[in-house]
């Protein structure tokens, strides 16, 4: 059976290094676990370091958190759906917004569940995906303030998730000023200013970063040591904090272009071979794992001298060459994953997890 492994001491470095990091720069670093998909073992890795706050985009999954820490500070890192309010107050201790009607659905439960719901409100900065325009965000916030069982507790942004627009100093300082301008027009202080994610901590070593940015929310660089802003990986992280393991379920040598009047294949895409490949043969593998469980593009043979040349729902093709390393039945391939890669990995029933 494949399995997806985490390793224990690379991530625990990872972590580490980012918490020195944002505590030399006095930033509150919040942990964004949506890439373990709510995974029991994979959480309570985590959860061994000193992290006082998770992030996480679904309600199940903060209440995995919850279950393995208790005391640990949740943030549901999406506007609420009206249908999941009350599990939302339950299981999150503040949620991200940019619906007035949703706020207030969330006072009301609040209320009914005797807590005070904190909340962050987005601001639209570019991105095109959640947040208030900025012409509309004073009256919203007036509005907001009226509501019982509420408190806002921060002003953030989301950037490159959707379309790639970078973060930079420029729109992180139109993000410090709207702060500005609310605490000084309600004489109400914001605790958070959340302009950070992932792509933005290169901001902090070309000191780029304004002072007011006192909040990150990060999960992919904690994970898989990437720097989104350069498409590299931080010298002083891991990158392989996940590995993918698949077992090889088939070895023969066979011919490089298929027989045959030739269709599409179970993706709908056509295929067209070289003449010049006619006649060639190579050793093909095939493992235990297919398009259900990951896309090949997001995964990659360790052993670079193996290519993928198929994929079908169940089972990925490897090509093996002359088969030089001698490959057989039962032997397991590696594969480094990008973050879809381990996103979806996690996430398929079919694949086992296992912590090293």
């Amino acid at each position: 059976m494949a399995f997806i492994e985490l390793d224990a001491k690379k991530l625990t470095a990872n972590y580490k290094y980012l918490d020195k990091l944002f505590k030399k720069h006095d930033i509150q670093f919040s942990v964004v676990t949506k890439m373990l998909c709510g995974n029991r073992l994979f959480l309570s890795e985590i959860l061994k370091n000193p992290i006082s706050q998770v992030c996480d985009s679904r309600v199940s999954n903060l209440k995995t958190v919850k279950s393995i820490k208790p005391d640990i500070e949740t943030i549901y890192i999406k506007p609420p759906a009206k249908r999941a309010i009350k599990s939302v107050v339950q299981y999150a201790d503040i949620s991200v917004n940019t619906e007035s009607d949703t706020i207030r659905l969330l006072s009301e439960e609040a209320k009914r569940q005797n807590k005070t719901h904190k909340i962050i409100i987005m601001i639209e900065l570019g991105e095109l995906r959640e947040g208030i325009m900025g012409e509309d965000f004073m009256a919203f916030y007036e509005k907001v303030f009226k509501l019982e069982n509420i408190e806002v507790v921060g002003i953030g942004t989301n950037l490159t998730c959707l379309y790639g627009v970078l973060p930079n100093h420029d729109k992180l300082i139109q993000l410090s000023l709207y702060e500005q301008l609310v605490e000084a027009r309600f004489n109400r202080h914001i605790p958070y200013v959340s302009g950070g994610s992932s792509v933005t901590i290169p901001l902090i070593f070309q000191k780029l970063l304004p002072a007011a940015i006192n909040h990150f929310r990060v999960g992919e660089t904690l994970f898989l040591g990437t720097d989104l802003y350069n498409n590299s990986t931080f010298d002083k992280m891991h990158y392989d904090v996940f590995k993918l393991y698949s077992e090889i379920i088939e070895v023969t040598e066979k011919p490089q272009v298929p027989i045959g009047e030739m269709g599409q294949n179970v993706e709908g895409e056509t295929f067209e071979f070289d003449e010049k490949d006619m006649g060639k043969r190579s050793y093909r593998a095939i493992i235990d794992i297919g398009l259900l469980d990951v896309e090949e593009s997001h995964i990659e043979p360790v052993d670079k001298d193996l290519s993928m040349v198929g994929a079908s729902s169940d089972m990925f093709v490897i090509d093996l060459g002359d088969n030089e390393k001698n490959y057989k039945v039962g032997d397991l391939l590696e594969f480094k994953m990008d973050y879809m890669g381990v996103l979806r990995t996690i996430n398929s029933r079919y694949i086992d997890k296992r912590v090293k």
